[in-house]
């Protein structure tokens, strides 16, 4: 059903306090609908954030243990000191 405004009657929005047909309990239930809705659409945004967080946490903790893994390989410390080790057995 159109409206004068040309607005069909379902998809206009009322305020609840203005209404003057709507009883206390009728407010009061599309109160706790739309808290209950602005809480959904805010877990919907924070469960996306969350996950790129985590992505985000992953690929540094990764990128950690493989920098660590390709420095330890680097290290040739001690294939000097075991050198140095035979060196001195072959002297004595």
């Amino acid at each position: 059903p159109q409206e004068p405004g040309g607005e069909a009657a379902f998809a206009r929005r009322i305020d609840p306090a203005r209404e003057p047909g709507l009883s206390p309990q009728q407010r009061l239930l599309m109160e706790q609908v739309e808290r209950a809705q602005r809480r959904r659409a805010l877990q919907r945004r924070l469960r996306g954030r969350n996950g790129l967080l985590a992505l985000c946490i992953g690929a540094v903790t990764l990128g950690i243990y493989g920098y660590t893994f390709y420095s330890v390989s680097q290290e040739r410390f001690l294939d000097d000191l075991e050198q140095e080790v035979e060196a001195a057995r072959a002297r004595a």
